[in-house]
Order: C-alpha cells, then structure tokens, then sequence
C-alpha cells in the first residue's frame, strides 16, 4: 500500500524507536529518495484519471536508473534532463543471450543476457565530443522561449540512444538531446523514450517539454520568496505539514485572484504578478481595521507604488530585450528567422 495511504496506527505518535518523541513523526513513515516519492505520486496521479503527454524532471531524477525504469514499466513518455556521465550507447550494442554449450574454461558461470565485450557504454559527454554521429551533425538553433529579458536562444543536436539499464543491459530506443545556450554556452543534456519522426513526434515537441520545467521552478520560486514555504521555524511532523498547507493555500487563492482581474494573455511585464497580489492582499489585511479615510490612503498608496513598479519592470524588460536581441544579431543569429518552440 503507498505510503499516502496508510493510516496512524493506535497509539502515540513519535514512539518510533530512534525517533524523537518532540517531532511526532508517525510510525508507518519509512525513509523514501525522491524518485521513488514521485513514483508514487506518478501513480497515484494514473490511478485518479490524470493523463500526461510527458514527464519531465530534472538530473537529481534523470540519473536515477530505476526512476526511468518505472516510468518505462508504466508505459510513460519522459523527456528529462540527465547529468553529463550518463551512459548509453548510440549504437545498439550485440547481446548474447546464451554461451557456448561445452566450454572447456574453468571458473564460475557467465550470466546470459551478457554484453558483448567490443562495445561499452559511453558518457554521454564523451558520445557528444568523439561520436561521428554528433560530430557530423551541425547546431540547430531554436528559439526556446520568451522571458522578460528577451528570447533564448540555444543550439541542439541529437541522435538515437540506448539508455544503459539497471542491469547493464540496453532498453528500448531513446534519443539523446544535448542543448547549448548560445550566449551563456550553458550545456544541457536530455533524454527522451520518443524518438522525432516516430507516432507524430518532433524534435522542437521534445524541446518544448524539456524546457518546460521554468513554470515549476517560478512557483516553487513564488511560494518561498513571497509567502515563506521555506522561512518555517518548527521541526514537528504536523506543525511543518500546516506550515506547507498554508502556503500552497494561500499561493492558490493569489493566482486564483491574480487570474480574475488580469485579462491579459500577453507575458508583458505590466501583467499582474504573484507578488504583486501578495502585496495588495497584505496591504488590504493590514487596513482592514482602520477608519475609512485612513484606510483609502493606504489602498492608495499600495496602488501607486504597484503603478511605479510595473512602469520600472517594463522599462527594463524593454532594455533587457533590446540588449539580448542585440547581441543575437551580432552573432549572426534573427531570432525571427530560426525555428521556434514558442508556438
């Protein structure tokens, strides 16, 4: 039974033995990686009638073997960012399945399946460098997104790949991207169990969902800068999980608001932030008692200084912009005249 099922058994919590009794950890709470909490959370989004197109994570996951492994085993598509000495092959490597019936060689007994000794896996760092597959290929420049700063720009290469298994062994086709941002040389690896070019898959698809994982981090950004998920001072097992459920509250109800009174789908930077809601509503609260007069200068107030800031963050989202573009075009590169992942 997963864990976010089970239930306090009778008793006192915290008499868990090595536990101590001021955290009130319950006893069925058993010690769990990362990867295998998101298994678990992967199955339990599946058993609720969630369906994705694709995973993504990032490298903490990515190098996780068993991780990949599940999401094969329940039939998940994945693009995940993976360290630069992950191992596989861009070659589909020979498997023997059985040995030689008589053998005349002493000693203990080869396990079958085996590699063949000629072809090792590689890192994936190393298939990028020294591959004729890589090194034949040219960059390919893709507008990945647009910031508030301006596009990025990076360049990717990619070719078929053989992700190394928990056993040793070669899985089925995966394909290996390596991106490369074109003005900070920041290097990324990728890999996905798709393939461009197969059931209507694409490379600039791929790309989208590998570089889809900037709208996790903003919020995860938003609830610790702006509403504290991590300014808690409390060790206990219940008072952290309030603090956490505080949070995830109060960041709702923000971009629930946030949602209601901004009709802008644009990504100016005029557009009502997280921040700026959190700002207004604590402003709102903290006036509440006072007398009207006194409460209307202070709603004031709030409102020229959100006024000041949205005409500041325009301002340098325009010089942001005009600089980055500027140093594309220097480049050679218009950012108008490459293929895009933004539509």
């Amino acid at each position: 039974m997963p864990a976010w099922q089970r239930r306090v058994p009778a008793g006192r919590l915290g008499e868990r033995p090595g536990a101590s009794k001021k955290n009130y950890v319950p006893d069925w709470v058993e010690f769990r990686t990362k990867p295998q909490i998101a298994l678990e959370l992967i199955d339990r989004a599946l058993g609720n009638g969630v369906r994705m197109a694709a995973w993504t994570f990032d490298e903490l996951y990515g190098r996780d073997g068993k991780f990949l492994d599940g999401l094969e085993r329940r039939r998940q598509t994945f693009v995940g960012e993976v360290p630069m000495d992950f191992h596989g092959w861009v070659q589909k490597p020979h498997i023997l399945r059985f040995g030689l019936k008589k053998s005349k060689k002493r000693g203990r007994a080869k396990e079958y399946p085996r590699l063949a000794r000629r072809r090792p896996s590689c890192e994936a760092r190393n298939l990028v460098t020294y591959s004729p597959v890589f090194r034949e290929q040219s960059w390919q420049r893709y507008r990945i997104k647009d910031t508030d700063k301006g596009p990025e720009v990076w360049e990717v290469k990619w070719a078929v790949f053989w992700r190394k298994g928990e056993d040793g062994l070669p899985g089925r086709r995966h394909c290996l991207i390596v991106a490369r941002n074109v003005l900070t040389e920041e290097v990324k690896y990728f890999v996905a169990n798709r393939v461009p070019g197969e059931k209507g898959v694409t490379l600039r698809w791929l790309l989208r969902v590998a570089f889809g994982r900037w709208s996790v981090e903003s919020c995860f950004r938003q609830t610790k800068d702006e509403l504290g998920m991590d300014h808690y001072q409390v060790r206990g097992w219940r008072c952290l999980h309030r603090h956490f459920f505080l949070t995830q509250a109060s960041h709702l109800f923000c971009a629930q608001v946030r949602q209601q009174y901004d009709a802008s789908e644009s990504n100016e930077p005029d557009r009502l932030t997280i921040e700026q809601v959190r700002s207004a509503t604590s402003t709102w609260l903290s006036a509440a008692d006072l007398k009207p007069a006194a409460r209307r200068k202070r709603h004031e107030k709030e409102l020229q200084k959100q006024r000041y800031h949205q005409r500041r963050n325009r301002q340098a989202g325009k010089s942001h912009t005009k600089t980055k573009i500027a140093r594309l075009t220097a480049m050679g590169i218009n950012v108008n005249q490459i293929k895009s992942c933004t539509s």
